[in-house]
């Protein structure tokens, strides 16, 4: 347990040093394959990454709640995850412009959706909590409105964003997700944010109280100011090479889908 440490997640773990080692040489050998082989990155490609993205935060939901074999917990814990699904990701990617290069956004996604829907399902069988499940709707659905709103804002304010276009758009939704889910989940059921400077926005004090969102309006705030930001300064790096900046932009979006997707799975099987 490592979670102790300052900055870092409650909760943030290694695996035993057998697991570790091979994650480690498993994510280096698909990052040295992937630099070798150098397939072509678009806007696309990376957009069709969003299910891997919520892939690696619903098999730590299984992970928390016990839910996985023995053999395989370790590969799930935090931060393991990420670099378990990561590698995985990666090596579909290397599949995928190898035998079907016209197709890689369509295997990627469809990939990715055949391996988070049974992760997702094995998850629910565990035991749906109507409340979590009920607040977890409620999350996604008013995330909508204001996502789109935050967007349509952005790219008339500065015209120049809209170049980042749909992985623009996945980055502003999934951090206005997990604003709200997350103030959602510590407004009305009890959950406890486990980042330590989120945590220090979600309990300052002394704030108004808004519908559905209570005092966790400042958290989404920061959060949509926050992506706002990130999504305008990255135009011009997509401008000038799109192949990083879009890569670099679908790794804010991961930062901000994957903890999003994490509570709104969490909340329906243990609230």
């Amino acid at each position: 347990m490592v979670g102790d440490l300052p900055f870092l997640p409650a909760g943030t773990t290694l695996p035993p040093a057998p697991y570790l080692l091979v994650v480690l040489l498993a994510t280096g050998g698909v990052v040295a394959a992937l630099r070798r082989r150098r397939p072509r990155v678009t806007g696309r490609r990376v957009l069709a990454l969003a299910p891997w993205m919520a892939l690696g935060s619903a098999a730590h939901v299984l992970y928390v709640v016990d839910a996985l074999p023995p053999l395989l917990s370790p590969f799930a814990g935090s931060p393991t995850v990420y670099l378990t699904v990561g590698s995985l990701a990666g090596a579909a990617w290397l599949v995928a412009d190898a035998t079907r290069p016209d197709r890689v956004p369509a295997v990627l996604a469809v990939a990715g959706t055949l391996l988070l829907a049974p992760v997702v399902a094995v998850a629910v069988s565990t035991g749906l909590s109507p409340e979590g499940a009920r607040w977890s709707t409620i999350a996604l659905v008013l995330t909508i409105p204001i996502a789109g709103a935050v967007w349509v804002g952005l790219t008339r304010l500065r015209p120049e964003t809209a170049i980042t276009g749909g992985v623009g758009a996945l980055a502003v939704f999934a951090h206005a997700l997990d604003g709200v889910s997350t103030a959602v989940g510590t407004t009305h059921l009890g959950f406890g944010e486990r980042t330590p400077v989120s945590r220090i926005l979600l309990e300052i004090g002394g704030l108004p109280s808004l519908p559905v969102v209570g005092e966790g309006w400042l958290f989404l705030l920061v959060k949509l100011a926050v992506a706002s930001a990130v999504v305008w300064l990255f135009a011009g790096y997509i401008r000038e090479t799109p192949g990083e900046g879009y890569l670099l932009l679908g790794f804010v979006a991961a930062v901000g889908l994957g903890p999003a997707a994490h509570n709104l799975l969490l909340f329906a099987v243990a609230a």
